[in-house]
């Protein structure tokens, strides 16, 4: 008989599996949605929205499949999740209208919420010293994101772009399987029975679980937005094909995906709000030098005008997307050990809202990428904008988490020190 032990790592491994094909499909389009583009002659707002669909339904399906997973376990709750998108993703392949691809994505997006269910499904195996941790390493999954840009462009080249969806949906339902047979349940994670729904949801009341779903919306939706953005930007910026601009663009997916769990482990050592807040000072800095667009500036000299060229080269920008990468990927940890730490016994339902606000802002986010970059032409445009969300995150955790402990500090102290 399989020991505790035993049951949650099988439980975290073949979840986080199950999270990356889910997050493999999700991402789909930030690769065949370019040759899509160019057979329907998309403007670059309706690109964004066709890029983003998906992500809707991922996110906003967040908050009921947090509140099932509490109810009736994670093991049922993501398999019948997974199954319910072969069909769907089957039929992406047959697509040749752009309202035909808005529908099909919407359902296809249900994959995106597979999130919310593996993060309780998985908390709940652990004790609290070690939920961070495990989180973590189920954020790893995010990696599917990577995946699709490293081996979608392959299948593209060489099959055209319909054969991705047949791939895809083949491939999630051996996961489905795979996966049932290979994971647990444990009545004792469900809630009591006589919990109601108004119950339930009373964590809406919470002005915490708000601002934790703003930083997420920041740490996760920009990771969303700029996972489905990149390629195009590459191309778009820089002149590279599409293999060499997914490949390019993964630079900043993989890390942010596999080095959640680092963030994680971080986050149970120094503690949520400490690693969020470095996370959002470092993600501004990143930013700002991200959104200086390329310029040139015409100086008038003795010898005559001389002209310089201001902006980032293919290579700079890659190593700065991997910095970002890298911070955005310990921020998704940081803020679910928030949750983990706070509500304890209600970790579906919060994360099922603090998802939402995620998903929600890589649903809008690429939408309001293209039309900025429709209405200003400047591609940098898309930085600019969430330099600004990243601006509203940290005053809003200066003044309600870092002001009120300096203000106690020094009360205390003064008490202290007539």
């Amino acid at each position: 008989m399989a020991t505790q032990q035993y049951k949650a790592w099988s439980v975290v491994i073949m979840s986080t599996l199950a999270f990356t094909v889910c997050f493999m499909i999700w991402m789909m389009f930030a690769v065949i949605g370019i040759p899509i583009k160019e057979t329907l002659g998309l403007n670059e707002t309706q690109f964004g929205i066709l890029i983003a669909t998906p992500v809707l339904t991922g996110s906003l399906i967040r908050l009921p499949l947090g509140m099932w997973t509490d109810k009736f376990g994670g093991r049922i709750v993501f398999t019948v999740l997974m199954l319910s998108t072969v069909i769907p993703i089957w039929m992406m392949s047959y697509a040749t209208a752009f309202w035909h691809f808005l529908t099909i994505g919407l359902f296809v997006g249900v994959a995106g919420g597979s999130f919310t269910v593996g993060i309780s499904y998985c908390a709940r195996w652990f004790p609290k010293h070690q939920q961070g941790t495990a989180m973590g390493i189920f954020g790893v999954g995010n990696t599917g994101a990577a995946v699709t840009k490293l081996v979608a462009p392959i299948i593209v080249v060489g099959y055209g772009w319909t054969m991705v969806p047949k791939v895809y949906a083949v491939l999630m339902l051996v996961m489905a399987l795979v996966f049932w047979f290979f994971t647990f349940s444990d009545p004792s994670h469900k809630v009591a029975k006589t919990v109601t729904m108004r119950e339930q949801l009373a964590v809406l009341k919470d002005p915490k679980v708000w601002r934790y779903s703003q930083y997420y919306s920041i740490v996760f939706g920009g990771y969303v937005a700029l996972a489905l953005w990149m390629t195009k930007y590459y191309i778009g910026e820089y002149g590279f094909d599409l293999k060499t601009a997914a490949f390019l663009a993964a630079a900043f997916s993989i890390p942010g995906g596999i080095l959640r769990a680092m963030g994680g482990y971080f986050s149970d050592k120094f503690g949520a709000h400490t690693i969020t807040w470095w996370v959002l000072w470092i993600s501004l800095v990143c930013l700002f030098f991200l959104s200086y667009p390329q310029t040139s500036l015409t100086i008038q000299t003795v010898n005559g005008p001389a002209t310089f060229g201001i902006g980032l080269n293919a290579t700079v920008f890659t190593i700065i997307m991997f910095t970002l990468g890298i911070v955005f990927a310990i921020g998704k940890a940081s803020v679910f050990k928030y949750i983990s730490d706070d509500y304890p016994d209600n970790i579906g339902v919060v994360s099922g809202v603090v998802g939402l606000a995620g998903g929600l802002g890589g649903f809008f986010m690429p939408i309001m990428f293209g039309a900025l970059l429709d209405l200003t032409g400047i591609r940098s445009s898309a930085f600019m904008l969430m330099f600004g969300i990243v601006w509203v995150s940290l005053m809003w955790m200066y003044f309600t988490e870092v002001r009120p402990v300096h203000a106690d500090l020094h009360e205390k102290s003064l008490t202290t020190n007539p």
